[in-house]
């Protein structure tokens, strides 16, 4: 079996939050920028927190500098540690559990995260639902801005965790938007696309993932995650 690095994404494929991360970030803008509109236009799915601070600045007229961006996440991850401890609809999606307990039953698999939630993001919203410490590993928003880049991040972290060369090892990034499909094919990487989040399968189909389900409890999920 060759060495296998999984990378999961979080929101609307592992979990779903039930807007806490939108609420936490429109929270930050009104006080960054007493602005909470700046978001309102766009969706979040796919982007990396980062990419969605630059382009919120961008919209009301802000300059994106780094430096602002860094302070307002700090904002960010402030409120949504409060959003997250008050969400009574978090959910881990179905077939997720299932799926990691059998990855960490499977040899040579490291199981890590490629999100575009910064690492305390990533945190608070896992912790919230038991299953933070499933995941040794990961590539996230504060790694790289571009989502191909932080999970190129992740598979790296993940090899070394096998003990592994990269290109011996089989990537898979499971996610549930074009953009983790657009961003594993930009790493030579698998991808399993889901339709938990907000694009229906058909719409996932059409980005030509290496495979697609309703959800990880379809037939054949366990069998495309572990190869």
């Amino acid at each position: 079996m060759r060495p296998t690095v999984l990378l999961w994404d979080i929101d609307g494929t592992l979990l779903s939050t039930g807007g806490a991360g939108r609420r936490a970030m429109e929270r930050a803008f009104a006080r960054y920028a007493d602005r909470r509109d700046a978001c309102e236009a766009f969706s979040f799915a796919g982007m990396t927190d980062r990419a969605i601070i630059r382009t919120g600045l961008e919209t009301v007229g802000r300059e994106a500098t780094e430096d602002a961006i860094d302070a307002l996440l700090a904002i960010y991850v402030e409120i949504l540690a409060q959003e997250m401890s008050l969400a009574g609809d978090t959910r881990v999606h179905a077939g997720v559990i299932e799926a990691l307990d059998a990855a960490a039953r499977r040899a040579k698999c490291a199981i890590g995260l490629g999100t575009g939630n910064v690492r305390a993001g990533a945190q608070a919203k896992l912790t919230r639902v038991g299953i933070y410490e499933r995941f040794a590993f990961g590539g996230f928003g504060c790694d790289h801005e571009r989502r191909d880049e932080l999970l190129r991040i992740g598979a790296a972290r993940g090899a070394a965790m096998l003990e592994a060369p990269l290109e011996a090892c089989r990537v898979v990034v499971i996610g549930d938007t074009p953009k983790d499909i657009a961003a594993a094919r930009a790493i030579g990487a698998e991808s399993i696309a889901v339709a938990t989040g907000t694009y229906a399968l058909a719409e996932l189909a059409a980005c030509a993932p290496t495979h697609s389900f309703t959800d990880l409890r379809a037939r054949g999920a366990l069998e495309a995650l572990l190869g």
